[in-house]
């Protein structure tokens, strides 16, 4: 059984659900987020968002919900209204919410749809997973827009996002753990924002500059600080 739900290429939430049916017991752990038996895994998580300031980076669960996050993400965040930023927040909500960074992203039908795409495909992949009725909420914000144009760069869509100093073009990144066999740690995603522009600089630093030394991370689903431990090995990342 566990060789056909890796050859269907399920999630090991699904993997245990088939286990489950078919009579046997789960094969694959689920751990709380703040356990003993992750905690390698989300210090190198912490690592991660730290060493990517002074651009924003974010650690998200598989149905949005923000998890980790560094101190640039007041970048994504400003002027969004504050009950979109109480715990716990998703992202995905925050991305595209007229009140939230809706409001400020120049190319919102281009983006937007990006990643309303990407979030159908991971619910087309993964039926059972609840995603459908999440991707349906997001994509009511989106205008009727145009198809992509001059603004995609052939091989990505920017996020052309409005600042107090300014438009910036961003790209992102997605990481994962591509050898995880703990359910928790399967479903993190770490979405990392990088320049679009060579001769810009890109993102302006967070308050205080870049060479702050820490991020603000969030425990999961309190939204609380929690310190910085260095360490870890990294999981593997693809753009």
């Amino acid at each position: 059984m566990v060789r056909l739900a890796e050859s269907l290429a399920l999630s090991l939430r699904e993997r245990n659900a088939l286990l489950l049916t078919a009579g046997y017991a789960p094969a694959y752990q689920e751990s709380p987020r703040d356990g003993a038996a992750i905690e390698p895994a989300m210090t190198a998580l912490r690592s991660l968002l730290t060493g990517h300031l002074p651009y924003p980076a974010v650690v998200a669960g598989p149905r949005g919900e923000l998890v980790l996050a560094n101190d640039a993400f007041e970048m994504l965040t400003e002027g969004a209204a504050a009950r979109l930023l109480e715990p716990p927040v998703n992202v995905l909500r925050l991305a595209l919410h007229p009140e939230g960074m809706g409001q400020r992203v120049v190319n919102l039908a281009a983006w937007g749809r990006h990643v309303t795409e990407s979030l159908r495909a991971r619910a087309a992949a993964h039926p059972d997973g609840g995603l459908d009725a999440l991707a349906a909420e997001p994509a009511g914000y989106l205008p009727a827009g145009a198809p992509p144009g001059p603004d995609h760069l052939g091989f990505a869509v920017p996020l052309r996002l409005r600042t107090a100093g300014g438009e910036l073009r961003l790209l992102t990144t997605l990481t994962s753990f591509a050898t995880a066999v703990d359910v928790t740690l399967a479903e993190l995603r770490l979405e990392a924002f990088l320049p679009a522009d060579r001769d810009r600089g890109a993102a302006a630093p967070p308050r205080g500059g870049p060479g702050r030394g820490r991020s603000r991370l969030t425990r999961p689903g309190s939204g609380a600080g929690v310190s910085r431990r260095p360490g870890g090995r990294g999981p593997r990342r693809s753009g």
